[in-house]
């Protein structure tokens, strides 16, 4: 759970594999309304963002122009993580007209999901103002695209949790059953994964005190109310940092905040996304 903001996006390789599955399935054997174009054509094109939006993705959209033209030109008048108004114009792009055209769809699916992410991300984060709480996202994320998803986070202003299930262990209640304690449970996970970060999932303040006493890196406060939220930051006293989760939307996450917790995390940012309204306007050269 790295807990640092970096608008780093995933390495090129990782990038290009997304691109690569997005046109697999969107151009299959070949584009067959391109060849309407003239082939040696060329156009240009300009990108309007038709929402209030946090834009992110911008090098998945230059991947999926230059997959099809290595030579097209791209100038943005914005950054990932720059705030826009509805009717900015964010991009302007020159090129071969049949690359342009066959290209703009997974282009723009990736800019107007990733954007969309961001811009849940940073109303969550604005939510929070005047506390210290870490907003983090969770791994309720679209099949195939997390790390994509997971940058976008970060271009709003949230913070990553576990990426996976291989980079941290958070022993949630079917781990504790299957252990037969949460005691058991964290001596198993210190036993097999001693260098990983463990997190203890925990839905009452009995369930708190032994997760206190087994000595874990981190505690979740799974559904638990502002008031008991406070009772349980109070009794843990800075010991562990503390995690709140579980029905948390954007009416709420302000209370919670104040509650002096450490982090919130929300499915919200990465599960429940409207796209942002993009709209890209080709005409020939």
């Amino acid at each position: 759970m790295s807990g640092a903001s970096s608008f780093a996006p995933p390495d090129a390789a990782q990038i290009a594999a997304d691109v690569e599955r997005a046109f697999a399935e969107d151009l299959g054997p070949g584009d067959a309304t391109a060849g309407l174009l003239p082939p040696d054509a060329r156009a240009h094109a300009e990108l309007t963002c038709r929402d209030a939006a946090v834009i992110a993705g911008t090098p998945w959209f230059d991947a999926c122009f230059r997959r099809l033209d290595p030579a097209v030109q791209i100038d943005w008048r914005v950054r990932d993580g720059d705030r826009v108004a509805p009717g900015t114009v964010i991009c302007r792009l020159s090129g071969h007209a049949r690359s342009l055209v066959t290209a703009e769809r997974s282009a723009l699916n990736f800019l107007q999901l990733l954007s969309a992410t961001a811009t849940v991300t940073a109303g969550y984060v604005a939510a929070t103002a005047g506390t210290a709480v870490r907003v983090l996202d969770t791994r309720k994320t679209i099949p195939g695209l997390r790390l994509a998803q997971k940058y976008a986070v970060r271009c709003g202003g949230g913070h990553n949790q576990r990426m996976g299930l291989y980079d941290a262990v958070l022993v949630k209640e079917n781990h504790i059953i299957a252990a037969g304690s949460i005691v058991a449970a964290v001596q198993a996970a210190r036993r097999l994964h001693p260098e990983l970060l463990l997190e203890v999932e925990v839905e009452n303040l009995d369930e708190l005190e032994q997760a206190l006493q087994a000595g874990v890196d981190r505690i979740m406060l799974d559904n638990f109310e502002p008031a008991q939220m406070r009772e349980a930051v109070r009794y843990t006293a800075g010991r562990v940092p503390l995690e709140a989760s579980g029905n948390i939307d954007l009416g709420t996450i302000g209370d919670y905040a104040r509650t002096g917790v450490d982090f919130i995390s929300v499915g919200a940012l990465t599960k429940h996304v409207h796209a942002i309204d993009l709209s890209l306007r080709l005409q020939l050269d």
